[in-house]
């Protein structure tokens, strides 16, 4: 199959670079430092079991999607629409694009640009960038997508990259479940600049995780959404799965950018406005966030 992925950072690295190490041909859509070490190298895909250079394409263009059977769309969530109308001139009418971001309402966002369907998925992967075309996998992998067209297909190409996929119709309860781990960890990561394993460490940490936790499921349940499992329990397993994890919110405010938290505790503000229920917690960490972001006034 022929893949390309629009974002190419972390994330999208990482699935890039195990589907073309698989064999499968795959465009990277990225920033031009990582374009440049990517074309002189190729992508150094580092894990646990090996470190290896993989050749792909490489581009900083929009139009790498042309062509491709399925792009996997990695940008922040904060750059939905600006990188959907991008990439819109490009798509194969026969592509299949998937949402791989942080937050609920991507996907829905990303299709009202792209006037097309876009599947939703539900990540579950530790990874970073160690420098220009060089990621660093810490744990996890896998992919809950919801059904579509081309789904047995894809889920072979991805299982022959050694990419767990599983197809689900209760995709929304699974991006809410990942929205309350990202609630919980993601600013408290990120305002201490602690790893998960160190965080959770730290007295009341725990506590101010579960008045987190307490908050979203109260929402999600106004909202008609249903989460699967032990919802708390997944908190704490995170803890140990992914103990050397920095959040994405911590590496963004390590690198001065802007961080993705108005899609995760800050939805969760939006949507308890919606129905007038306190969520105290989440509104501190928001805040917190927000004051140390840079370009914000005191910031």
């Amino acid at each position: 199959m022929q893949f390309a992925v629009m974002g190419a950072g972390a994330v999208g690295c990482y699935y890039g670079g195990m589907l073309a190490r698989a064999g499968h041909t795959v465009t990277l859509i990225a920033r031009p430092a990582h374009v440049a070490a990517i074309q002189a190298h190729g992508l150094r895909l580092q894990t646990a079991a090996w470190d290896e250079h993989v050749p792909l394409r490489a581009t900083t263009e929009p139009d790498g999607v042309r062509d491709a059977d399925v792009v996997l769309f990695c940008v922040k969530s904060t750059d939905t629409e600006s990188a959907g109308a991008l990439i819109r001139p490009f798509l194969a009418p026969h592509a299949r694009v998937l949402s791989l971001q942080n937050g609920v309402d991507n996907a829905e966002r990303l299709a009202a640009v792209l006037g097309r369907p876009v599947a939703p998925a539900v990540v579950y992967v530790a990874t970073g960038m160690a420098g220009p075309g060089h990621v660093q996998h810490h744990g996890r992998g896998e992919l809950v997508i919801s059904p579509g067209e081309g789904d047995a297909a894809l889920v072979a190409a991805c299982a022959q990259a050694g990419v767990p996929v599983t197809v689900s119709d209760q995709v929304m309860g699974e991006l809410w479940a990942k929205l309350v781990i990202n609630c919980a960890y993601n600013a408290l990561s990120a305002l201490t600049r602690l790893p998960y394993g160190e965080l959770v460490q730290r007295p009341g940490v725990w506590d101010v995780m579960r008045d987190v936790h307490t908050e979203c499921l109260a929402v999600a349940e106004a909202d008609g959404v249903a989460l699967p499992g032990d919802t708390w329990a997944a908190v704490e397993r995170i803890a140990v799965s992914m103990a050397g994890q920095l959040s994405s919110t911590a590496r963004d405010l390590i690198a001065g950018k802007p961080t993705e938290i108005d899609h995760l505790n800050g939805y969760v503000l939006r949507r308890a406005a919606v129905h007038g229920l306190p969520v105290p917690a989440n509104r501190l960490l928001h805040t917190l966030v927000h004051a140390l972001e840079p370009g914000r006034p005191n910031a």
